[in-house]
Parts: structure tokens; sequence; C-alpha cells
């Protein structure tokens, strides 16, 4: 009971300002272990800052903010600690072995060290698996689960609650989808080119039933976009968010659809060199009705114009393959595929036909979209290598043909 008093103590004080005095929760965010709300200035009434913590074995309460003015902060709390009022320490904090920052904590409180966070630190918290947060001689271990949506669902509050009030708060952990135009159910208008089927590919990445593709798959689709993998019957795909400047785009699967096996994503970089397996639906309908494997290597760790969003990869790939995962040798996924170079308008300025050479969208900007839409995904660690129809047969349980109606004027490259 004292545990949970404290927890709620840390919340109701933290504040980047170091305001000892706020009111709340108002709304709430409950996020895996995280639990929060937002907060108010209680001299003034005003909206202070949302926040959310989690308490560790190791007797630290971790407490993320992000006040009014859309500063973030990160406060370590504990019963056990004794600072003097305004104590400044500077805290080290490595996330998963690599991106490090130095904070500078102030002790607004005996009990509480609390730092702004940087930009570049907050991206790192979001992503990373572990925090080592060393002061002095003290070094402590935090194992983070679930950042990435907690990040997205305090931004969310901040966001509402400044736009609503706090009167208005509720659960900040939905976060509304961007709105989609309704699709255009009638009949072409007269003169326009006939309605043509247009294919693609996605993926699995939660057992909830997301699935990612490409945005330009689904951009211009007129009626139902469907999805179904090799040998099951199509299912009707809702759209819940995309981004049409990293071409991502993410769909929901019915609530009936189960689904027991989803794409790991690799949470460490891969290199140029590094063998890769793409696989997907090109020209479905005119070769096979079956997925095709393709192989190659990074090329390059940029695309066109060094492009860092992107890689570069020999793995060929055609039109239908888009939006199809990219894997590395131990099978987890290392990027989408979504297009390859246009060898014929190169040719006309270079006198050449370029081979091989394709593209895929990065992991982290794959995982920024996934974070900023709360979608649940998995990372993992690339161990044991697996022959390629290991992969290929592991990735039948999660790739899709995408496919829907669009009219040929309108229609996007893949």
């Amino acid at each position: 009971m004292w545990l949970k008093s404290f927890v709620v103590a840390a919340l109701l004080q933290v504040s980047v300002a170091g305001i000892a005095h706020a009111k709340g929760p108002f709304g709430s965010v409950n996020v895996g272990n995280w639990i929060g709300g937002a907060f108010s200035n209680d001299e003034t009434g005003a909206f202070s800052h949302c926040a959310a913590t989690t308490p560790y074995a190791n007797g630290v309460i971790l407490v993320v903010s992000q006040n009014a003015a859309g500063t973030w902060s990160l406060a370590f709390a504990s019963p056990s600690y004794r600072f003097n009022k305004d104590e400044n320490a500077a805290i080290d904090v490595t996330f998963d072995g690599r991106e490090q920052a130095r904070l500078y904590a102030t002790a607004y409180q005996s009990n509480m060290l609390t730092a702004v966070m940087p930009v570049n630190a907050v991206r790192a918290f979001q992503k990373a698996s572990l925090m080592v947060a060393t002061a002095g001689r003290a070094v402590l271990n935090f194992d983070l689960t679930s950042t990435g949506p907690l990040i997205a669902a305090l931004a969310n509050c901040v966001t509402k609650v400044k736009a609503d009030g706090l009167d208005k708060a509720g659960d900040f952990t939905k976060i509304a989808a961007k709105p989609q135009p309704a699709p255009d159910k009638q009949a072409p208008p007269a003169g326009s080119k006939a309605v043509q089927t247009k294919n693609g590919t996605g993926f699995v990445v939660s057992a909830s039933g997301h699935i990612v593709t490409n945005n330009h798959v689904i951009n211009g689709c007129v009626g139902d976009i469907k999805g179904n993998l090799t040998g099951e019957a199509a299912m009707v795909l809702r759209v819940v968010s995309s981004d049409a400047i990293n071409d991502l785009a993410l769909l929901q699967a019915p609530s009936t659809a189960t689904f027991k096996e989803f794409v790991r994503i690799r949470d460490r970089s891969i290199r140029s060199g590094d063998s890769v397996v793409a696989i997907g639906f090109p020209y479905h309908g005119m070769l096979t009705s079956d997925f095709t494997v393709t192989t190659g290597i990074v090329s390059s760790l940029s695309g066109i114009r060094n492009d860092s969003r992107f890689l570069q990869i020999s793995a060929p790939v055609q039109p239908g393959n888009s939006g199809g995962p990219l894997f590395d040798t131990t099978g987890q996924v290392v990027g989408v595929v979504t297009r390859k170079l246009d060898g014929l308008r190169l040719a006309v300025t270079t006198g050449s036909i370029p081979e091989n050479i394709n593209f895929a969208i990065k992991t982290g900007a794959l995982r920024d979209f996934l974070d900023n839409s709360v979608v649940p995904y998995q990372t993992a660690e690339p161990k044991g290598e697996l022959k390629t129809t290991d992969i290929a047969g592991n990735a039948r349980a999660y790739t899709m043909l995408i496919s829907c109606n669009a009219m040929e004027q309108v229609e996007a490259k893949r």
C-alpha cells in the first residue's frame, strides 16, 4: 500500500519546472505497467503536465513526463532517497548498450531527481529495451517495455488536454487514427479509364492483426481493401493510419481473425554486404498465386541521393513486392520492400539499364511509424542463421497478398 501511495505522490510531484503542488490524475494513461494521466498546477488550476510511472525491483520508480510546453522529463524516485532541495546530479544513460546521453537532474523533492530529456534521448528511450543509468558509483538497470506506445500516449495526452481542457480528459491511450478519405464507391465518371485490380504485399506485426504495407499499395483504392494468406480466404482490412512521406500504411484485420505468428523486427543495425531475403506477390495472377522468394545483399545503407531512410538491396523485386517483408538470414525483419529503380527512365539519361537496384524502408522508420500508431510489436536479436527455405516457410503464417480495385489514372506506382 505504501508503494502505491508513493507512486501516486511521484506522479503529482514531477514536472519540468519543479512544481511541487499538483492535482490529478485527470483521465488516464495505462500502457503495460505504466500508469498515469494529466495533472494541473494546484495553485493556479492550469494544466501542468502529463505523466506516467512504473516501479522497479531495484527500488527505483521511473516517471516519464511531458509538460504543457512540450518538454520531456525523466525522474528517478525512491522512498530511500535523501537529497537536499535543488541538489544537482549528472546521470549518464545508455540505451541498448549503444546510444548514450547525459542528463542533468535536479532534486525538486528530497526523494526524487528530475531531468529534462532532449529529443534524441526521448527517441532512444522510446525504442530501447534496456536502459542503464549511472550516477557517480551507482549503476542501475531498467528493462524498458511498452515505452513506444507510452511516449505516444503521453504526447496524445498533452495535445488533447491543451485542445479540450482537463474537464474532457479521458483514456489517452486510445489515439484516434488519422482520418482517411472515404472510398469512392460510385461509378467512374464518363471518359475515365476502367477500374483494375491492384496488388501488393503486407505482413502481420502483432497478434491483434495489425498489418504493415506501403502507402502506395492502398493509395487510390476504390471500395474494400482485402488481404489473405496463401491458400486462405480473403478478409476485408481496415485502414488504421498511413504515412505518405515514408510510404507506410497500417491495416487492421477483422477481430474474428487470429494470428498465432507475426514478424519480429531486428533490433540491431544491418550492415552493407549482409544477405537478405525478400518475399512478396509480384505479378500476382500472371505468374504464381503463391508468394515468391528472392535473395540478395544490402548494397548500400542509403537510398537515392543518400536518403538514409532506405536500404539499397540487390534482391530482385517486381510490381507486387511492394509492402513485403525484407528478412535477414536469421528470419528477422530488416526492412519493408518499397520499389525498384526505374530502369528505362534511367537508361534514357545514362544510356544503360541498371540491374538489381531496389529499395526497402529501414526498420527505424518502421518502428517510428508503429510507435506513433500505438501498435505493439516485438523485436529480436539476430541469433542463429536459417536456411532460406525455413525463412520462407515461417513467412507463410504472416505474409499477405493485399489487393483492391483502383482506377487506372490514379493508380500509384508499385
